[in-house]
């Protein structure tokens, strides 16, 4: 007889089962050996179930990820604007002004809107006060562009409840957005008609209902969706802090939170103090409990957070990946904020809970700085099966900028090879496939603009902080070094990943230019001005989709869905000689080569005699060495 268990807890089931016979076994003396094939049998499934867990769901291996800001991707419904009721919080610099309004899609970014002005507040100070529209419907409708252009996986920035425009102070983390769906107003209403404690009271506002749509037709597209939530700390809106900061000591919430001291109500000061993440008072931080090992900022650590709050976060988990207890209709893993915040037994836990559920859900890590801007974090802690499946791998990317990019840092073909075979050796193989490969993201500059400025990643990387930084548009060099960058993202070990609107040739500096509304083909956007002190024009360039950009990127994408040996082949480098490198990425079927120069004089690269076809150009190459010009390279499939 044959069991075919459908997951762990039917395992768990099984054994307490077994063990149940094992007592009537002895009882009444059926052969002992016979109860010991059959329970050596439920372990070794029970083994082989949880080594299954332990690994990345193979999905995530031919992953292509486009990342998706929302309120910047595309306004699909105009009567579900922001209002200065819902955008506004308690810690907000400049209240929202009486007359505000949201910001014309295809405005110049760096002019101040005439209530903006009024405020008396610079451009960087109002500039989180802005909004544009973008909601849930306006990724359902273009979900038709993203098939076209062959992604497979989405990852949506946050979209839980929230005032902000980033959205990781969450207002309520079991709802969506109220203006990223149809009837803001009215959910409100019924979000107001909730036990938030209770998950029995919770009800699927509009909003909600227009994501689970989202997730079914993403699906129906075969495309993953994974959503992005910060567990470290919730918004000041937060309905259990708002309840905190109302009845102080009285309120069942207060252990949830980092208080240092209560108000006194015999005083007239308010002598109210807690703990915000990184000491940012309108991100108060859930509380970290049973800490057994020192907590340093960059580094993982031992603890675990608040029981009532552990409970609240799982519970919200299940209801996105199993909405009403059906899995197929629920999102297919999280992005997982400033997770080196929160203590490695969360994290294990939490992978449990989450697996249990679904188990071929994906769960990523922002695992980033050790020591800002020097020392990326060790991901190694995190890919050991009890934690995440993949980390966002910023790791590999800073030292390709170095080698691709005209840096002061400038790397060199041995140096970029010995980089990345650092990177991969610390992991296990099946965790180097289902990393998230990031380049660009919400929080750096655009790849365009990064590749245009010789300094170092992600520091001083926007006029604010250094005066020659370069934010117009790049010149046709960057587009070159860029264009041969991609080849590698999309060739290289792992998923490759594309911030929104860099397939649109978009440029901008880090935080908050990298999240510009995006340049829909089609519309005409006004002249982008960057103006100084004294508030003359810097530049004035002409911004709109660029087809060719476009064009490149849904060229790599689809060579990389054809080709599976780019999915999940070895790797092996071939030639590192100045600023040339080859590299063969090859399974027991198929090989491809890749060549990449540079630099900037021509490189003959050598290689296994045969037939060819170079999938960039679909031209035919025999022999055995090809002469590829400065900053271009070649994706050679062996034919023969």
């Amino acid at each position: 007889m044959v069991y075919l268990f459908k997951g762990p807890d039917e395992i768990v089931r099984a054994l307490d089962y077994f063990c149940r016979i094992h007592i009537i076994v002895m009882k009444k003396n059926i052969p002992f050996v016979l109860f010991m094939i059959i329970s050596s049998v439920v372990t070794s499934v029970a083994q082989q179930s949880s080594q299954k867990y332990n690994l990345p769901p193979e999905w995530s291996k031919k992953a292509i990820w486009y990342q998706i800001f929302v309120e910047r991707f595309f306004n699909g419904d105009s009567l579900n604007d922001p209002t200065p009721e819902n955008i506004q919080t308690a810690s907000d610099f400049f209240k929202v002004p009486k007359d505000w309004s949201i910001t014309r899609w295809t405005s110049n970014w760096y002019a101040q809107e005439d209530w903006a002005k009024k405020t008396g507040g610079s451009l960087d100070q109002t500039l989180q006060l802005r909004r544009y529209g973008g909601d849930l419907e306006g990724v359902i409708k273009k979900l038709d562009y993203l098939t076209d252009l062959g992604i497979n996986a989405i990852y949506l920035n946050p979209i839980n409840d929230a005032p902000s425009l980033h959205k990781y102070d969450a207002r309520n983390y079991h709802h969506v957005d109220v203006n990223f769906g149809p009837d803001p107003r009215g959910d409100m209403k019924i979000i107001a008609s909730e036990n938030p404690a209770d998950p029995a009271t919770w009800k699927w506002t509009t909003a909600d209902k227009l994501f689970l749509r989202l997730v079914k037709e993403a699906h129906k597209r075969n495309i993953r969706i994974i959503v992005d939530y910060s567990w470290n700390h919730t918004g000041v809106e937060f309905w259990a802090w708002k309840d905190v900061v109302k009845n102080q000591k009285k309120s069942p919430y207060k252990d949830w939170y980092n208080i240092t001291k209560f108000d006194d109500p015999s005083t007239k000061e308010n002598e109210f103090t807690y703990q915000g993440w990184l000491n940012i008072n309108s991100l108060p931080e859930i509380k970290k409990v049973n800490v057994t090992s020192p907590r340093i900022n960059g580094h993982p650590y031992e603890g675990d957070i608040n029981a009532a709050a552990k409970k609240h976060i799982f519970d919200v988990t299940k209801r996105w990946l199993a909405p009403d207890g059906d899995t197929s209709n629920g999102i297919d893993g999280f992005r997982l904020d400033v997770a080196d915040q929160i203590g490695m037994k969360f994290w294990r836990d939490y992978r449990t809970w989450v697996k249990s559920i679904k188990p071929d859900a994906y769960l990523v890590g922002e695992i980033w700085w050790e020591e800002y801007p020097d020392v990326l974090m060790d991901p190694t802690p995190y890919l050991s099966g009890d934690v995440f499946d993949a980390v966002m791998n910023y790791q590999v990317y800073r030292p390709a900028k170095y080698f691709f990019s005209k840096s002061d840092f400038s790397l060199n073909a041995s140096q970029f090879k010995d980089s990345l075979e650092f990177q991969w050796s610390r992991l296990n193989k099946p965790f180097r496939y289902s990393m998230m490969n990031v380049a660009s993201t919400h929080d750096t500059p655009r790849l365009l603009t990064c590749f245009n400025n010789p300094g170092k990643y992600k520091f001083k990387a926007k006029p604010q902080d250094d005066k020659t930084y370069k934010t117009d548009k790049p010149s046709t060099e960057t587009y070159r070094r860029l264009f041969l960058y991609l080849i590698h993202q999309f060739t290289s070990v792992g998923a490759p990943q594309i911030w929104n609107g860099e397939e649109m040739g978009m440029w901008g500096s880090d935080d908050p230019d990298c999240r510009k509304p995006l340049w829909w083909r089609g519309m005409k956007f006004d002249i982008e001005s960057r103006y100084d002190a004294n508030g003359k024009p810097v530049y004035a360039d002409t911004v709109s989709y660029d087809k060719a950009v476009f064009w490149f990127y849904k060229s790599l994408v689809h060579i990389r869905k054809e080709n599976e040996v780019l999915n999940t082949g070895n790797i092996q480098f071939l030639e590192s000689q100045g600023q040339a490198i080859s590299y063969m990425r090859y399974d027991k079927e198929n090989s491809i080569l890749v060549l990449l120069n540079s630099g900037e004089e021509p490189f003959t690269f050598h290689f296994m005699l045969g037939t060819y076809k170079n999938l960039l150009t679909k031209k035919t190459i025999t022999g055995g060495e090809l002469k590829v010009a400065p900053l271009t390279g070649a994706i050679l499939l062996k034919t023969e």
